[in-house]
């Protein structure tokens, strides 16, 4: 084959991807003009049954939307370098509710490899279809995937980070079946303040230090007493005991009380008909920030503690408890 036909062939396949690429970019260039006198940031969801405009709520779930959009773009660590959204699947829709996706494996159980706290506010609510927010396994376990609400569902407040919602494609949204697929997700930042929201690692990094620390600050101003232990329990003796240190391997008695940092109770054993708790330290029984702590006590000391995560009852919720919460309890060590 001679240069001059390998030239010709060269330019007829050239401007076949031109003008494939100019018909993709002119479809996408319709749904960003659409947007383009709106100031905000918008994530357009290619699908297999068209496109779905979604405004994220950066301002108010601003940890919530930098992992959606880092993961969208590929500016987290998980992804890669690539965008971890497309070409995933709804494998979820349940009609008349929601759909569903997000899910690297595609089975409802994958996720990015992280988890992390929800963001809620009292004016951002399941109100109306079109809502979207963090599908998750229980209280602070969020990851990589979503849902789109095609209803009201009010049951749900309080539950699920809602972190956007539909602008336009609803239509879109009530046509998804299980297993179509999200060919790709764009972010689009219109406006000063949209284009300046970075969320790069470091920027997710630094939004979970910060709730940390907020709850930190939380800690520190309602019990301004508080000392903290090597294994970052903080606490206040609020009575102090006699004899010796309770020590391993003892069979003690306490009362006790728990809540939250916000005074909401969970447990009492001090309610009518309860009695007080028996247990053995250093057994496995209890929680390991519990334990803890009683182990250091005197017998007629009265301490509160507050517990972190790690300490108590993890990322999975137990009974009333959310995962990832910091606890409280005021303890009183009867026997030893």
């Amino acid at each position: 084959m001679n240069v001059k036909k390998i030239s010709a062939i060269f330019i007829i396949i050239s401007s076949l991807l031109s003008f494939v690429g100019c018909n993709e970019t002119k479809a996408s260039q319709k749904t960003i003009d659409s947007i383009k006198d709106k100031d905000g940031i918008f994530a357009i969801m290619d699908t297999s049954k068209g496109e779905i405009v979604l405004e994220l709520f950066y301002k108010e779930t601003p940890l919530t939307v930098t992992n959606f959009v880092g993961l969208a773009e590929g500016t987290l660590d998980a992804t890669n370098g690539k965008p971890f959204y497309n070409g995933l699947t709804f494998h979820r829709v349940i009609d008349n509710f929601m759909i569903q996706g997000g899910d690297p494996e595609g089975t409802g159980r994958g996720g990015p490899g992280y988890k992390f706290a929800d963001e809620f506010k009292d004016d951002l609510i399941f109100d109306a279809p079109g809502k979207l927010a963090m599908a998750n396994a229980g209280s602070n376990t969020n990851g990589s995937q979503f849902f789109i609400t095609h209803v009201p569902t009010p049951w749900l407040n309080g539950k699920h980070t809602i972190f956007g919602e539909v602008v336009e494609g609803q239509d879109v949204v009530n046509a998804i079946e299980q297993n179509d697929i999200i060919k790709t997700v764009t972010i689009v930042r219109n406006g000063e303040d949209a284009k300046s929201f970075s969320c790069t690692q470091k920027d997710f990094d630094t939004l979970v230090n910060k709730g940390i620390a907020d709850v930190i600050e939380t800690i520190k101003k309602q019990f301004p007493n508080a000392q903290k232990d090597e294994n970052g329990i903080y606490y206040v003796i609020n009575k102090k005991g006699t004899g010796s240190i309770t020590g391993s391997n003892k069979t003690v008695t306490v009362d006790y009380k728990g809540y939250f940092l916000n005074g909401k109770v969970f447990d009492n054993s001090q309610v009518s008909g309860r009695q007080p708790l028996e247990f053995t330290t250093d057994a496995g029984r209890m929680i390991k920030g519990f334990d803890i702590m009683v182990q250091n006590m005197r017998v007629g000391e009265n301490r509160t503690i507050i517990i972190p995560p790690q300490l108590g009852y993890g990322s999975q919720d137990y009974g009333p408890i959310p995962g990832n919460s910091y606890i409280c309890f005021d303890i009183i060590l009867l026997t030893n």
